[in-house]
């Protein structure tokens, strides 16, 4: 090797700055150098050992190299983030277990979401200011015959509401108009 060379090489590891460990003992250093007249950092992981596994370098550090994150992950945030993989992998297996058990009895627990009890339409209803509740039972009372089947033509147009009413026992695909 030339002078030079051996020069530059020493140089360069002379001006690199460790930035942290992980727990595979796995050093990454950065330097500042000057790449096509721009100042550049460039960061790097040097592995433990001679087994260059990549697949050791935790995902925190990996956001670090390639610029992703600007600050080097704190030993105290490794901590932190391995306590919390390590209650996934916990909770993980508690399920797993519980499945396995509901698997063997045959028994799955019925899941109920939402309220028990039918939806208030009164106050659906007092959202359109054009239609009160009153016109409304008023409308229904009409719209029925004795019998209590629906009939189409017993109300009266003044009545009328923009929403559709009916059974849909006379629907006709194509035939529907807007109200004008």
């Amino acid at each position: 090797m030339s002078k030079q060379l051996v020069s530059r090489l020493l140089g360069m590891f002379r001006s690199r700055a460790q930035v942290g460990a992980d727990k595979f003992g796995n050093r990454y250093f950065t330097r500042v150098e000057e790449v096509d007249g721009v100042m550049k950092e460039k960061r790097w992981v040097e592995f433990k050992g001679s087994d260059q596994d990549p697949t050791t370098v935790p995902v925190e550090w990996i956001c670090w190299l390639n610029g992703q994150r600007k600050k080097a992950p704190t030993p105290e945030e490794l901590a932190e983030l391995e306590a919390r993989r390590e209650r996934v992998k916990q909770n993980i297996e508690l399920l797993k277990k519980k499945e396995e058990e509901e698997k063997k009895t045959g028994v799955r627990p019925v899941k109920t979401v939402g309220k028990f009890e039918s939806p208030n339409l009164k106050s659906f209803i007092q959202q359109f200011p054009d239609t009160s509740l009153d016109q409304r039972k008023g409308h229904d009372e009409v719209s029925r015959s004795k019998d209590g089947t629906d009939t189409e033509d017993a109300t009266i147009d003044t009545d009328r509401s923009s929403e559709p009413t009916g059974t849909g026992a006379t629907f006709k695909p194509g035939t529907w108009q807007p109200p004008t």
